[in-house]
């Protein structure tokens, strides 16, 4: 018998849910910062294995939303977890449940697809506070497992992918085996300039930016593929300080997205890096459309 299913990784921001679909995957799908909310898309990494396939759906984390753009990573969030056959709901292990779990948990549906308790960043505890987080969790919901994991280590994620597994539907794969996601190279181009920017910029600025890819094909003639892209941002003053004193700034973002770009596409690449503003685009339908957040 052949299962196949989709598991969406839910919970508050920066809990290491695009840590742990990385993991899953054995490949890195989703960006990963330390700023809260670098996760504005359902990015999905395929599982196969010869008795089944499973489709592990990153979330952004659920919060609340201070503008139109928070609004549609919650919605999307929330939207996936009605259309899942597991969810698993990724903490901290070193933070006791707050606040933020706990409205998560309510969300939770007893009689709908399985929830499981992930615990992740085992790494930064001992083993008696593992089963003293795990009791305090358990009082939030009545979980269908719990599953104790280091996605930063990879430690402990096979139990998960076997609980996993077994939950599924009897059913074909959705994805050819060698096909670790769905999601088009433009797509985790842009991504990849957007996770550089976010680490060398500060403060509120990553919040504020958006990367679109205009240009992606190969060079004529050359072993080359050429990529112009776009990073928007809100204020003039913010594409100051994403350009940098002499360019500095955008260059060495740049320098370090490309050298990741040639990684994955296993070709030389150059890379062509515009800054714009556009005003307030994260309360505008249309800049949140143009830049596939809704």
């Amino acid at each position: 018998m052949h299962r196949s299913g989709f598991a969406a990784l839910i919970g508050r921001p920066n809990v290491g849910k695009s840590t742990l679909l990385n993991a899953l995957a054995g490949e890195k799908i989703a960006i990963v910062t330390d700023k809260p909310q670098t996760t504005r898309n359902r990015i999905r990494a395929v599982l196969t294995r010869d008795e089944a396939q499973v489709i592990f759906i990153d979330t952004p984390g659920l919060h609340k939303p201070k503008h139109k753009l928070g609004t549609a990573m919650v919605q999307a969030a929330r939207a996936t977890m009605r259309e899942v056959d597991v969810i698993c709901f990724v903490v901290e292990a070193q933070r006791a449940p707050g606040p933020g779990d706990r409205h998560i948990a309510a969300l939770f549906d007893k009689g709908a697809a399985p929830v499981f308790l992930v615990l992740n960043k085992i790494d930064l505890i001992g083993p008696q506070e593992i089963e003293k987080q795990l009791s305090l969790y358990r009082e939030l919901f009545d979980f269908d497992a719990c599953f104790p994991v280091s996605a930063l280590a990879r430690s402990k994620l096979d139990a998960l992918v076997e609980a996993v597994i077994a939950r599924l539907p009897e059913g074909p794969r959705y994805y050819p085996p060698e096909m670790i996601t769905d999601q088009p190279e433009r797509f985790i181009a842009a991504e990849i300039i957007r996770e550089k920017m976010i680490n060398a910029t500060r403060d509120e600025i990553p919040f504020s930016i958006a990367v679109v890819v205009e240009e992606m094909r190969p060079r004529e003639g050359k072993e080359i593929i050429d990529i112009r892209a776009v990073i928007y941002v809100e204020r003039p003053s913010q594409a100051g300080i994403v350009i940098g004193k002499g360019g500095f700034l955008l260059k060495e973002a740049g320098s370090a997205a490309r050298a990741e770009l040639e990684l994955l596409l296993g070709q030389q690449v150059y890379l062509d890096l515009w800054v714009k503003v556009k005003r307030d685009w994260r309360n505008r339908e249309g800049s949140l459309q143009e830049f596939g957040y809704s």
